[in-house]
């Protein structure tokens, strides 16, 4: 039985380290700086283009949303930029450090807190770091707990400062807010926000909340069948959006496909490739 555990334990180390990995270099990496360039970025899977044609810029420290509907590509797109997927032969620029929190904290169950924080790190000071990343987060006093005993938002605390505590250039986030209250949310976006005007990693933020793409970003992309098919770039400070969130809000939904319904055509418009969904 321990040796069963013991092959368990490995293999979903070895798993979550391909994700947090950074030591990784990568002939698409970028050393001298955290800037992100793709140009004419194209994934095809089969037949089936999910990617074609795109051209993205994320200068370093800038905060960017992605917003698209399910099968839109965002997937696609992050796990490029998290340099999971191979970009050879293509013009592919991303920084060497990067980090990622996703949707689920993925935290070691049998790991404590800061040995999920340390994870990966190597050196003497490595309770350190990990302390100091906790302590950021407002979870130094939960430094040895096990992770089935935290909140969902203590978790996605613990994640980002995982992710962090490794100084990354580059922090990818995929819907890290979706399974929190409203609550929750509204707290971790503010921390979030303070992290980030501290440690300046440039941000690729995948949402399908438009609020929270306004709310926290530099600039809003829309990302429809694998194209950029919109681009906002917000300048009135955060904290002071509030007046432009009514016009914006409309103005993304409409080129998600989600805009306002008054008729049964836009009703059509909205489910037309949907045509399995029950009402």
């Amino acid at each position: 039985m321990n040796a069963i555990l013991s092959t368990l334990q490995t293999g979903f180390t070895r798993q979550f380290l391909r994700y947090e990995d950074q030591r990784a270099s990568s002939s698409t990496a970028n050393t001298t700086g955290g800037l992100v360039r793709l140009r004419g970025f194209t994934r095809r899977f089969g037949d089936n283009a999910i990617i074609e044609g795109l051209d993205l810029d994320i200068a370093p420290g800038e905060f960017v949303s992605l917003l698209g509907r399910s099968g839109s590509g965002k997937t696609t797109l992050l796990r490029t930029l998290a340099g999971l997927d191979s970009a050879e032969g293509q013009d592919v620029t991303i920084p060497q450090t990067r980090a990622v929190v996703f949707q689920d904290a993925r935290l070691l169950p049998w790991k404590r807190v800061w040995r999920n924080v340390a994870l990966g790190l190597r050196g003497s000071d490595v309770r350190q770091r990990a302390e100091a990343a906790l302590r950021e987060v407002g979870l130094d006093h939960r430094l040895d707990a096990w992770p089935l005993t935290l909140s969902g938002g203590e978790s996605q605390r613990v994640a980002l400062a995982r992710a962090l505590v490794r100084e990354p250039q580059l922090l990818l986030m995929d819907e890290p807010f979706a399974a929190l209250d409203a609550l929750t949310r509204f707290r971790v976006h503010e921390l979030v926000l303070r992290l980030w005007s501290v440690h300046r990693p440039s941000v690729m933020l995948v949402t399908h909340d438009v609020d929270e793409a306004i709310k926290l970003s530099d600039r809003v992309l829309v990302l429809d069948k694998g194209r950029i098919v919109a681009e906002e770039r917000i300048t009135a400070p955060r904290g002071e959006r509030e007046i432009l969130t009514v016009e914006l809000r409309e103005a993304l939904l409409s080129k998600l496909g989600t805009g306002r319904i008054e008729d049964d055509a836009d009703i059509a418009a909205v489910f037309d490739d949907k045509p399995n969904i029950p009402f």
